[in-house]
Formats: C-alpha cells, sequence, structure tokens
C-alpha cells in the first residue's frame, strides 16, 4: 500500500509490521479458517511474543475530552510494542464498523498503523488490511 503524502514509518513500525503479517500467516496455515476469534488473538499474541514483541491484549482505551477521561469500555484487541494495533476478526463479511472501529482506536491511541485481519478466509493475504494514517 502506498504512503504517498504521509511521513514513511518507521524502520521499528515496518519490522512490527512484518511481524504482525507472519504471525497471522502461520497461525492461519496451522488453523485454518472458521474458529472464533478468540483463539487466533490468543494465536497471533503467541507468535509475535515468540518473536520477541512486546504484546499488550485487550487493553483499555480512554476517550479523552475536555479535559475529562471517559471509560466506555473499548479495548483494543492486540497492542504491539505500543506502536501499533491489530484488530482480529473471524467472519463471513466484514462490516465497515470493524474499519471504523480500529481507525478510532488509532486515532484515540495516537497510532498511526493498525491491521484489520479477518482469519475467516481461504486464503490470508485476503482477509489482512493494513491501515495507516
Amino acid at each position: 500500500m502506498a504512503e504517498t503524502g504521509f511521513e514513511k514509518l518507521s524502520e521499528e513500525g515496518e519490522r512490527i509490521a512484518t511481524g504482525i503479517v507472519n504471525g497471522a500467516y502461520r497461525v492461519h496455515q496451522a488453523l485454518g479458517p472458521e474458529l472464533l476469534e478468540s483463539v487466533y488473538k490468543r494465536c497471533v499474541r503467541h507468535e509475535l511474543e515468540k518473536a520477541g514483541f512486546e504484546v499488550l491484549w485487550e487493553q483499555p482505551i480512554p476517550i479523552r475530552y475536555d479535559g475529562i477521561e471517559f471509560d466506555e469500555g473499548f479495548k483494543l484487541d492486540l497492542w504491539v510494542n505500543r506502536l501499533v494495533v491489530v484488530e482480529a476478526k473471524s467472519v463471513v463479511e466484514m462490516n465497515p464498523v470493524f474499519r471504523a472501529r480500529i481507525m478510532s482506536h488509532r486515532r484515540l491511541m495516537n497510532l498511526r498503523l493498525g491491521f484489520l485481519i479477518n482469519f475467516n478466509v481461504p486464503l490470508i493475504k485476503d482477509g489482512i488490511k493494513r491501515m495507516i494514517l
């Protein structure tokens, strides 16, 4: 995906992105489609930790507005090295709200890169969406 008009992603960001894609491929190759999202999240987390990344999961996302912090129950699926967010899905059809959700997460956390990964596809490359600000 071209990053025209935007500052290039850091080497660390690209390293994390590569690790996420590789981890998703390994998990999908081993497990295939049609399992619960929680299974994929846990396995991708394991692959990333095995590769040396710090992975926080189900991390709460605060909303800060007008000097107040609101806790609305938003949570990141996976937060890798505190730089990249991953939203994992296992659905037949992607809903636009999934994309909006990860975009909101990135903005609220002031992060440039996020991945929306749907594991319920025959080829995982068709389920990986990289989103950058």
